[in-house]
């Protein structure tokens, strides 16, 4: 019978990496704390000394809509849309800040533990173990 990944790995290493390797990235994920300085009046770029706002992309998006609205064939129309749509998604992404929470050093010694070791173990089960005859 074949193991992990079809090798002779063992499936109780893969599922104990598996089950320590999650613990240990959701403890990680759980421990980072995201803010966003996001808003209408907030500058998302700043192009030549001059600040662009979310306000300011949303008049050509609002434009390009009403161009493909009017002709769907208006590549322009397109243009400005997707264009302003991908300009503002950049710009939400760009503005997010991520930052851990307060924890002891124990709690991030066990999340690395965890994570790292629980790779380390998932990855071994998925090589193959030969096995070893003693000589007669």
């Amino acid at each position: 019978m074949k193991g992990a990944g079809g090798t002779s790995g063992g499936i109780g290493s893969f599922f104990i990496g598996l089950i320590m390797m999650s613990g240990g990235f959701y403890m990680l994920l759980k421990a980072i704390k995201i803010t966003s300085s996001f808003g209408l009046s907030q500058s998302l770029y700043n192009v030549s000394g001059m600040n662009l706002t979310s306000g300011m992309i949303m008049i050509p998006f609002m434009f390009g809509v009403g161009l493909m609205f009017y002709n769907a064939k208006n590549i322009f129309g397109w243009i400005l849309t997707f264009g302003s749509l991908v300009g503002l998604i950049f710009g939400v992404i760009s503005s997010i800040n991520f930052r851990f929470s307060h924890m002891s050093a124990f709690d991030l010694i066990v999340i690395l533990v965890l994570s790292v070791g629980g790779l380390g173990i998932f990855l071994r089960s998925l090589k193959t173990i030969e096995k070893r005859y003693p000589e007669a």
